[in-house]
């Protein structure tokens, strides 16, 4: 029974083992592809050893160009609306006005509105979201700011909101014109229900001083939805439906919506409006640089044209862990993928390392916006004053984090320009 038992034990522990390997993390790393290794020897050239965003210039051109053939050359001939906050400089602007034929911007706050309209005064702007009426307010005590008012569409998501522009707009005697925002299933705000849109609308035909320029129905929930039993298909019908029945409601009021503002659309769901929709003025931003969230089936056609490129301060063999080093060895045996570790210059962004492959964050040091700990095999050549990249998961708020963005042209492998990016503002 003894002589069982310790067989039974031993077995035990062996078969444990061999789970153990079977689980055990192999080695993930790598070096720099060619695209990379061109492009860090094109940062070093002009001396950008900080962390930098870099535009690939020609991605970012040909993602233009697929969104014009796709939106404004396709079935529907539909003009685009650039979303600023996903392409924070002038230079963004003034490549895709250019491209996409176009004067449309969205804006989302007062500093960014500041910055086109100096920029574009002749801008035809939309507010992607609602701006508190004092903030509002406040930009209007410029005298020369109301002068800009022919050219802006301020967006309206409640009845509340409504009496307040309704309210500002007597006080200055100068007309308003609001973008009523609906729900089109999203559920972030707006008005819900075409009823509700119908009572906007006759409360703001009693007061001389707004104008109803048209509708915002945002769809960002359509492209992320699962395509599971037809689940993405229906929030599609469903956002459509509610669009017509608003737009229905507009013209029963006495308007003329072809005459109007009708905004939809989103990175996601550009190419659907593309097909047919009840919108005529499609708004997208994310799509020409396409960050990693916007990796979808939808936008298989983009290319990823953002990337942040950071040098390594310093290079650590091994990766020892504070307070843990007797450890350490039984750590590195089982994960070669942290023996090695790599102190990068800033880090903590809304962003994930892509090259060289296989590198991790160290779980034990954490985030750091200083010098954040990235761990990696000894296959890794890694050395201080190399380059690590990352690809953003969004581009809104994380380009306006490096200052100047470099445009890098893959094709002559150098940099060839810097564009300033917007003021920081939330």
């Amino acid at each position: 029974m003894a002589i069982r038992r310790r067989t039974l034990i031993a077995g035990g522990l062996a078969g444990t083992a061999a789970l153990a390997f079977g689980v055990k993390p192999g080695d993930r790393g790598g070096s720099h592809d060619d695209y990379s290794r061109q492009l860090s020897k094109a940062l070093q050239v002009v001396n950008l050893v900080r962390p930098t965003l870099v535009l690939d210039y020609g991605r970012f051109l040909a993602n233009a160009e697929q969104v014009r053939k796709t939106l404004i050359d396709g079935p529907g001939r539909l003009p685009a609306r650039i979303v600023v906050k996903s392409l924070p400089a002038v230079g963004f602007m003034n490549v895709l006005m250019q491209v996409l034929q176009t004067q449309r911007l969205m804006v989302f706050n007062m500093p960014m509105l500041d910055t086109v309209l100096r920029n574009y005064p002749d801008a035809d702007i939309l507010f992607g979201k609602p701006m508190p009426v004092a903030a509002v307010r406040q930009w209007l005590y410029t005298e020369s700011n109301r002068d800009q008012l022919r050219n802006i569409q301020w967006l309206v998501d409640t009845p509340v909101r409504l009496q307040e522009f309704v309210e500002l707009a007597n006080t200055l005697k100068k007309t308003l014109r609001v973008s009523l925002e609906i729900d089109v299933g999203l559920h972030r705000g707006g008005f819900a229900t075409p009823k509700a849109v119908k009572e906007a609308v006759a409360f703001a035909k009693e007061n001389p001083h707004i104008e109803i320029s048209g509708l915002m129905g945002y769809d960002a929930h359509v492209g992320k939805m699962p395509t599971l039993f037809d689940m993405q298909e229906d929030a599609w019908n469903a956002c459509q439906q509610m669009y017509k029945d608003c737009v229905q409601v507009l013209r029963d009021s006495g308007l003329t919506p072809e005459k109007m503002t009708l905004n939809s659309g989103g990175s996601l769901t550009y190419p659907r409006h593309a097909l047919y929709t009840a919108a005529n003025d499609i708004s997208l931003g994310s799509a020409f640089v396409m960050p990693s969230d916007f990796e979808k089936p939808s936008l298989k056609a983009h290319k990823p044209a953002c990337f942040i490129a950071t040098p390594v301060l310093k290079h650590v063999d091994p990766a020892l862990m504070p307070g843990l080093e007797w450890a350490d060895g039984l750590r590195r045996w089982w994960d070669p993928n942290t023996e090695q570790g790599f102190f990068i210059h800033g880090g903590h962004w809304l962003a994930d390392p892509v090259s060289p492959p296989g590198l991790s964050l160290s779980g034990l040091y954490g985030q750091s916006s200083n010098q954040e700990l990235y761990l990696g095999s000894s296959t890794m050549s890694l050395q201080p004053d190399d380059y690590v990249f990352f690809r953003p998961r969004q581009s809104e708020a994380v380009f306006l984090q490096f200052g100047d963005i470099a445009v890098y042209n893959a094709e002559k492998g150098r940099i060839e320009a810097s564009w300033p990016v917007f003021p920081v503002s939330a």
